[in-house]
């Protein structure tokens, strides 16, 4: 199989409301679409979810757009490859950059499955038919506004609800919703924004029975958070630090984490994520699907992944409406009870809406073998 044409479709769709974390705000989401087509006739479409600003990770849209029209796309365009893991081994020199190659290999995997008229979760290894949906909370400057958005979407049957937090929000907040709530599956995400130095804080959280707290220290550190998760029995979940099946490996070995947050763009694509999912599943460890505010395309990807056997907790993968008034796709992802029903069609088993692509594009770039 060889790719005979790449297209890249720079993107962008306002949220329903603004999301802010403990490193950035967000009323926009910015994203590259990639389209291939492979010389027997079967394209297939991938979404590059990296954020605009490098306040998550080092890249960005820009530099995203950047190494796949000036790099990626030329080391794959033309290029034999029988197997999804010869086609990434064509950029296997490219170091870094996973939120590119992420969007690349799953315009690749769709194309895959639906040459073959495969499910791509079938393709994968999927044995779930629905997959469990929870939801992330922003940071919100009224604590009554946070309460009301966590009673909506409980009243919508979401399964689990995280919050973001952040130095001088936190422990309140945590504290606020366990009163008004109860015992509902709760966890918190800091997206790095404390050090060991706030110990006091994050041993507070720990009284609030939590499912996990996720990435409270650096965003490249391992050992910090091994004698963090050392002193406290809520789990430790490990996002930004893990990048690969390897990281993985290393993060288990010294318990830097006992849960693994998996996202599809962070790790450089669906083989690499279900690598780290088969790695944590052998050594009973729990994984879950997180999310980039993904466009429909991108957000079909993580339900195909999130039905492996190992994702045993529920994800980040909500419906499109949560942030979106119009998506990419149809139908339109929806969490019915809490949970999102797996494809049973070819591919992503979405169709992406070519109009609708077209009406939020800013920037396009094609290019086809010769």
């Amino acid at each position: 199989m060889k790719l005979h044409r790449i297209e890249l479709r720079l993107t962008r769709l306002p949220l329903v409301r603004p999301f802010r974390t403990s490193s950035s705000v967000k009323s926009y989401i910015e994203h590259i679409l990639v389209r291939v087509e492979t010389d027997s006739g079967h394209s297939g479409w991938g979404e590059c979810a990296s954020p605009s600003d490098p306040y998550y990770c080092p890249e960005t849209v820009a530099t995203c757009w950047h190494m796949l029209k000036d790099f990626l796309t030329p080391l794959t365009l033309g290029k034999e490859w029988s197997s999804l893991d010869d086609f990434v081994h064509l950029y296997r020199k490219v170091k870094g950059n996973n939120f590119a190659k992420a969007g690349l290999e799953m315009a690749c995997w769709d194309a895959v499955a639906r040459s073959q008229g495969q499910p791509l979760a079938a393709m994968l290894g999927g044995t779930r038919r629905e997959i469990a949906s929870g939801v992330s909370l922003g940071i919100e400057k009224d604590l009554g506004v946070l309460i009301a958005l966590v009673e909506q979407y409980l009243a919508e049957g979401y399964r689990r609800i995280k919050l973001k937090v952040g130095p001088g929000h936190d422990v309140e907040v945590v504290s606020a919703v366990r009163a008004k709530f109860g015992a509902i599956p709760l966890q918190v995400d800091a997206n790095s924004a404390y050090t060991l130095a706030d110990f006091d804080i994050l041993k507070a959280l720990d009284s609030f029975d939590l499912l996990l707290i996720e990435q409270p220290l650096a965003h490249d550190d391992m050992i910090d958070h091994a004698r963090l998760q050392a002193q406290m029995k809520t789990p430790i979940c490990l996002d930004e630090s893990i990048h690969s099946a390897e990281d993985a490996r290393k993060a288990l070995e010294i318990d830097a984490g006992r849960v693994i947050n998996i996202k599809v763009s962070r790790v450089g694509g669906l083989r690499e994520a279900k690598a780290i999912h088969d790695l944590c599943l052998a050594h009973k460890i729990p994984v879950w699907c997180g999310g980039m505010h993904e466009f429909g395309i991108g957000r079909a990807a993580n339900v195909a992944i999130a039905s492996l056997p190992g994702f045993s907790l529920p994800g980040d993968v909500s419906g499109s409406d949560k942030y979106y008034k119009t998506d990419l796709v149809e139908p339109t992802i929806v969490a019915k009870c809490g949970e999102i029903t797996v494809p049973s069609g070819p591919g992503l088993g979405y169709e992406p809406i070519l109009e609708r692509i077209d009406r939020v594009t800013s920037r396009y770039h094609d290019e086809t073998a010769k």
